[in-house]
């Protein structure tokens, strides 16, 4: 028998010193083994690894997109949410439920961060992101429960991610951005599905009129782009929404100008002129004051009256400049002192202090303005002429300034009235998913079909082209084509009519479509099928005729986005949670 010294070290565990060999090994594996636990987690660490992990991730995005999955199509429901400061939230946008729900699984909050970002980049289709890409993992479940390797899986869906964008451009219609009708139909699908439909019309008009006054065309040197000019289309800037609770929806109207809420700094000065000629200052209209503390010791008794009488020259002297040229309305961002408003009012000049710089580049940009930042340098130019009407109205507690009729705004106001706090930010978000909308088909004037007419295109596309690939590949492929069918699937689920056999006759239209066209054209020919499913009865519609468009880029951004993040997450075969340990 083999003779063993061990020795006590601070883990407890012995520590072999001699040792003949395969006790060594033994006995170090063990040590080496505790050692590893003790040190890389602590008794609030959990780790999941390999397909334990893969499972989890998938269960927890199932789990997100079921939250959401009733606020899909015109039939959706609203989810209340309170958030941690008490306040109550009332909407079925999905990126807002989704920011306000606390979630503590890594691979849940991945999925939220999807939505935030399409909310950012094209404004719409935060829900459809979210429900794609929990499809698309519940999904792969089948193929990690056969241990067919992630990468495999991977590779599949980006092939069929590059497929599913090819047949959307196929199916694309370029559109006019001017041709009014079109348009209308395109914000009627974004709005249609929101809380705001029963002024459905007001609405689509304000978000279009908007988007179409605050969008500009800046000029590119020929030869430079395909196109010779390029929008500017700068909603968060220039398009100013203004809540004021109380009155009708009804009455939510955007401006043909500006508006802010401040009154005039005298009572005696002019609320009502007509074609004013506004100048805009960033500087103040008083004695300045010094930037470090300077003492003065006055001997004299008549120097504390020149020093007075000084700084009374100084704002006499900034006012007289600015009254040189004539001006019915002076706008600074700054105080304006008494003895500067005495002046204006003599003058019969309106004047108005501390506007914010937001609403100053806003009055800038509608009446043709510029900002000026001293008072011996203004010109003639500077001037703003571009309003028809100066008005102060009074509108619930509040007294609101009015910009309007102007010649060629290129900002605007848009007022909101409504019953309650809530009602008005649920309107507000909805306004600025349907601004958003217009602003993408400004940039890239193509439409695809709505209704789940693009996603059943795809899915039957996709179908058409995975049978002629090979090997183990072939089942990701057609899994991202089943995926698909989830917006459809979800729609009619919504209206409460038969799921089954509302998406087979879809399945059905689309498949006769590609059997039509390939006895016609040959085999690579496309048909352009746009049945979709009637969100509000559940009725397959041919969606040209009923006039429901998406923007182009807000499908496109909603499949990438929602294939490359189940690719993301499919990826990953370890996670480590919990907290660390202190000292470390």
């Amino acid at each position: 028998m083999p003779t063993t010294y061990l020795c006590k070290l601070d883990c407890g565990w012995p520590h072999p010193l001699s040792t003949n060999g395969q006790d060594i090994i033994a006995l170090h594996h063990i040590f080496i083994r505790h050692i590893a636990c003790s040190s890389s987690s602590n008794s609030k660490t959990q780790r999941s690894q390999g397909r334990q992990a893969q499972l989890g991730n998938i269960n927890a995005a199932r789990a997100v997109a079921d939250i959401i999955r009733s606020t899909l199509g015109p039939r959706s429901m609203l989810k209340m949410l309170l958030d941690p400061m008490g306040g109550i939230v009332i909407t079925n946008d999905g990126n807002c439920i989704l920011r306000e729900v606390d979630v503590s699984h890594p691979t849940a909050k991945s999925m939220i961060e999807l939505s935030r970002a399409q909310d950012e980049e094209v404004g719409d289709g935060t829900t459809s992101v979210i429900i794609l890409a929990g499809e698309m993992l519940i999904n792969a479940e089948p193929f990690v429960r056969t241990n067919i390797h992630p990468t495999v899986i991977v590779r599949g869906y980006n092939y069929a991610l590059q497929e599913a964008l090819e047949i959307c451009e196929k199916l694309a219609l370029v559109v006019d951005v001017n041709d009014v009708d079109k348009m209308k139909s395109l914000v009627q699908s974004c709005i249609g599905t929101k809380f705001s439909s029963r002024w459905n019309d007001t609405m689509i008009d304000m978000a279009l009129k908007a988007v179409l006054t605050v969008s500009r065309a800046i000029p590119m040197p020929v030869g430079s782009d395909s196109y010779s000019q390029k929008m500017e289309v700068d909603i968060k800037r220039y398009a100013k929404v203004e809540k004021i609770p109380g009155g009708e929806i009804s009455d939510c109207t955007v401006l043909s100008g500006v508006m802010f809420n401040k009154d005039v700094t005298h009572s005696k000065m002019r609320r009502r002129i007509e074609n004013p000629r506004i100048l805009l200052l960033d500087s103040p209209l008083e004695y300045k004051k010094g930037e470090s503390q300077t003492n003065v010791e006055i001997t004299d008794e008549e120097d504390w009256n020149t020093l007075l009488k000084m700084e009374e020259e100084y704002v006499e002297n900034m006012c007289m400049e600015i009254i040189a040229f004539k001006p019915d309305i002076v706008i600074t961002e700054k105080g304006v002192s008494d003895l500067a408003q005495h002046y204006f009012a003599k003058a019969n000049i309106t004047a108005f202090r501390r506007l914010r710089k937001t609403d100053n580049n806003r009055v800038a940009r509608a009446t043709g303005a510029t900002i000026v930042s001293r008072t011996d340098e203004i010109r003639e130019e500077d001037i703003g002429t571009g309003c028809g009407l100066f008005e102060m109205r009074k509108i619930g507690e509040e007294y609101f300034a009015f910009f309007e009729e102007c010649k060629d705004p290129k900002a605007c106001t848009i007022i909101l009235r409504g019953g309650s706090k809530d009602v008005l930010n649920e309107i507000e978000r909805n306004l600025s998913d349907a601004m958003q909308v217009v602003r993408n088909v400004v940039f890239d004037p193509r439409l695809l079909p709505g209704g789940g007419a693009t996603e059943m295109a795809v899915s039957v596309g996709l179908r058409k082209a995975g049978l002629k690939l090979e090997g183990i590949q072939q089942g990701p492929f057609l899994a991202v084509g089943e995926a698909m069918e989830v917006i459809p699937r979800t729609l009619s689920q919504n209206c409460g009519v038969s799921v089954i056999r509302t998406v087979t006759q879809l399945r059905a239209k689309h498949a006769a479509a590609y059997e039509e066209a390939e006895k016609t054209g040959g085999e690579d020919a496309f048909p352009k099928c746009n049945w979709g499913i009637d969100g509000t009865t559940g009725k397959l519609v041919d969606m040209e005729e009923f006039g429901i468009w998406e923007p182009f880029s807000v499908k496109i951004q909603t499949i990438k986005t929602a294939v490359e993040s189940a690719c993301m997450i499919l990826r990953i075969d370890d996670i480590v949670s919990g907290s660390k340990k202190r000292g470390h």
